[in-house]
């Protein structure tokens, strides 16, 4: 009996949709310190910057493909909030299941318009699976007016397998990448020792967490790297296998939103994983489920799926066999493709955490009137007073203070956006400052601003008790120089 997952997909679209809605709703609220007029990247600077390029250079329409955005028509703040709200609104409808095939890639268009003109604050990895799963999804979504529970329309069977492929991609290039880093604390199973202290914005839950002994640390990262090495591969077993695999990433991804701020991404992963359950999954009898109406629209289908698999599949296993070093066939038949499709940032290679951080140096952000006595800039979600507990906040996504995580590993010199946000401090922007949990100045510009690092570890249950602290720190030196204003 041929299987269908016509329930899936319906679902799965519901899940998609709430995704989207989760990831405009986010941004709206702080798309203008970010990236507005006054925020810390403007995007109308740097659509000024490409005209110009633009223009020097002679590009003709591959300008489109290049920065594929539609900030080409305007990247002021209200064109801005108009993307959000605007994606917002689209959402709403797939989740209401209006007029699918027309609202998908209209959100996929949409977000990639809004990831070129954000650069360094859309740069994670759920950014790009989202876009990726908004392509794919065209080729899943049925072209009706209304999609309906009741008499839900089975996918072409190659897009359920692309689904599975980038289940698989996700699941074993996440494993893959940890291996072959050569990073030890994979290796000796100890990274999860470091994790819940060291990830970006930890839960309250990871404060516990990190209390367990070190043998349950190690047993756990021993299941995290067979969960992600292993079970991918049972995707092309049985049908048992393929549930199992689901209840395995699924769990797996339960544990890291319970411990962890990750966005929206647990919950786009686990609905991926929705295409590894047909129908009867469901307790769904067959004659629920209907085909396409017609002959046009199934050619059409078969036509944007067959489209959709010769450009993807090929880039997509050169992107995953790159990622770690091995190299591919055809890679100079297939490179060139990768390549010309680059800026849509819809194929990609996935790994989070290939090399554990094992310290957690923070940045402390101050400002002086005199330059003698310093007074902080607290952060609404990242590691700040110590007697501060670390914060629920996902699916919503602090992107300033994700931010602030990467530039404490590295170097003030190599972090301009960084000197941007200090000068933005410094003349007082009202968009950068709401992005803050609070102002120490209420509102006025400081004189100088200056940057700190410190060390930051959990505390343990002696020093909670005694000392009321979730955190201990100590400082490491100065990250940046004293900055002044004009």
């Amino acid at each position: 009996m041929r299987r269908t997952y016509a329930r899936a997909t319906w679902l799965f679209l519901r899940l998609l949709g709430l995704t989207y809605l989760l990831a405009f709703w986010s941004l709206h609220t702080q798309i203008l310190g970010l990236i507005g007029h006054d925020g810390i990247l403007p995007a109308a600077q740097y659509m000024d910057r490409a005209r110009q390029f633009v223009a020097t250079e002679h590009v003709g329409v591959d300008r489109f493909r290049l920065l594929p955005t539609l900030c080409w028509l305007s990247a002021g703040d209200g064109f801005l909030r108009a993307l959000c709200l605007g994606g917002t609104a689209l959402a709403g409808l797939l989740i209401a299941g209006i007029l699918p095939a027309v609202v998908v890639p209209l959100l996929w268009i949409d977000y990639l318009s809004l990831t070129v003109v954000a650069r360094e604050f859309f740069s994670y990895q759920w950014d790009a699976l989202l876009l990726e799963t908004g392509i794919l999804a065209i080729v899943v979504t049925p072209f009706v007016l209304r999609e309906r529970l009741r008499s839900p329309i089975d996918p072409p069977r190659l897009g359920v397998w692309l689904m599975w492929w980038l289940v698989f991609r996700l699941i074993f290039g996440s494993g893959l990448v940890k291996l072959a880093s050569g990073d030890p604390t994979w290796r000796n199973l100890t990274a999860l020792a470091f994790h819940y202290e060291t990830q970006p914005i930890p839960t309250p839950l990871a404060w516990y967490v990190h209390q367990l002994p070190s043998w349950l640390d190690r047993g756990s990262t021993a299941a995290v790297l067979a969960i992600e090495l292993f079970a991918p591969f049972f995707i092309l077993g049985s049908r048992r296998l393929r549930h199992l695999t689901a209840g395995l990433f699924v769990g797996l991804q339960a544990v890291i939103a319970l411990t962890g701020n990750y966005a929206f991404f647990n919950l786009l992963s686990a609905s991926l994983c929705l295409f590894l359950l047909d129908d009867a999954s469901f307790g769904t009898l067959q004659s629920s489920v209907v085909g396409d109406r017609g002959r046009l629209i199934p050619r059409v289908r078969r036509a944007i799926a067959i489209g959709i698999t010769v450009i993807t599949v090929p880039v997509s296993a050169l992107a995953l066999t790159n990622r770690v070093g091995i190299g591919a066939p055809l890679v100079s038949v297939v490179a060139p493709i990768a390549d010309l499709i680059a800026p849509l940032r819809s194929v990609n290679a996935y790994g989070l955490f290939a090399v554990m951080t094992t310290t957690r140096p923070e940045i402390i952000v101050e400002g002086s009137d005199d330059g003698v006595a310093w007074k902080p800039y607290e952060f609404a979600y990242k590691p700040g007073d110590p007697r501060r507990r670390p914060p629920w906040v996902a699916p919503h996504q602090p992107r300033l203070d994700w931010q602030m995580w990467f530039a404490a590993l590295g170097h003030y010199e190599d972090e301009p956006w960084f000197d941007n946000f200090c000068q933005r401090l410094l003349a007082a922007s009202p968009d950068v400052l709401r992005l803050l949990a609070s102002d120490p100045f209420g509102g006025r510009p400081p004189r100088f601003v200056r940057a700190t690092l410190y060390r930051y570890r959990f505390s343990d249950w002696t020093t909670r008790r005694a000392e009321r602290v979730w955190w201990t720190r100590e400082r490491l030196g100065d990250y940046s120089p004293v900055l002044s204003g004009s």
